[in-house]
């Protein structure tokens, strides 16, 4: 006899999100995330820790996690995660998104990944951007900003944030202020609220197209000899010193 829950989670897989952990899932719930199936291996402890944690989103976590065997959830996850707790959450529509980045006037930055290569920094940049307010995450490029390990990485605040990968032609509006080594010292400047604030690969820096579309080079104070910030780091930096201003 087939189990319901993993008939449901086998049907939904390919087109959700998948919410890896306890964690992605309360931050998906805090930010109107909707999602239909949610499991974990154990159900008392899962609910014992949201209400120490997360007690604003206990009840809704009691209503909607079922719990499994441990060789189901096992079935559903790349690795186990150490809460086994995961679930599934419908993408926002794109259009919804791409209605949110392009709304002018605008409040708060948007943060560009131009090329990004790695998951996990992309995800952490997801979340600096969701704890400082930005109006969303653009990533240009290859990389998928909703594949599985960004999530996990980003602990599920692409909820909190739009989300989406972007051609350079196609970036919100707004001035371009691009980090690049031999760029003005961010520190004598202002970062207007309509900035678009765009980061270089890890590896190469900023792609010739978005050079070219850039505003602003901007610089963050480095030490000589240290050739460079981890991405995350330099997105924080650079947030921080709008938001101080």
């Amino acid at each position: 006899m087939t189990d319901p829950v993993a008939a449901d989670w086998y049907r939904l897989a390919d087109t959700a999100v998948l919410l890896d952990g306890f964690h992605a899932l309360k931050h998906a719930l805090r930010f109107g995330a909707e999602v239909p199936v949610a499991v974990t291996t154990d159900r008392r402890t899962a609910l014992a820790l949201a209400a120490d944690l997360a007690p604003d989103v206990r009840d809704t976590l009691d209503a909607l996690l079922t719990e499994v065997p441990e060789a189901t959830y096992r079935s559903f996850v790349p690795r186990p995660h150490p809460t086994a707790v995961v679930a599934l959450a419908v993408r926002p529509a794109r259009e919804a998104n791409l209605q949110q980045l392009g709304h002018t006037p605008r409040r708060t930055p948007v943060v560009v990944l131009d090329n990004p290569r790695n998951l996990g920094n992309a995800g952490a940049v997801i979340r600096l951007a969701a704890g400082f307010g930005a109006t969303g995450v653009v990533t240009t490029g290859t990389l998928d900003p909703w594949h599985p390990t960004v999530v996990r990485a980003g602990a599920g605040l692409h909820y909190a944030t739009a989300v989406e990968r972007l051609t350079v032609e196609e970036l919100p509006p707004g001035p371009v202020f691009a980090l690049d080594p031999e760029g003005d010292d961010i520190r004598g400047l202002k970062l207007p609220d309509d900035a678009v604030l765009a980061f270089g690969s890890e590896r190469s820096g900023l792609s010739p197209e978005l050079r070219a579309r850039t505003d602003h080079l901007v610089s963050l104070p480095m030490r000589p000899q240290v050739s460079s910030y981890n991405l995350a780091t330099s997105v924080a930096m650079t947030l921080y010193h709008w938001s101080a201003l």
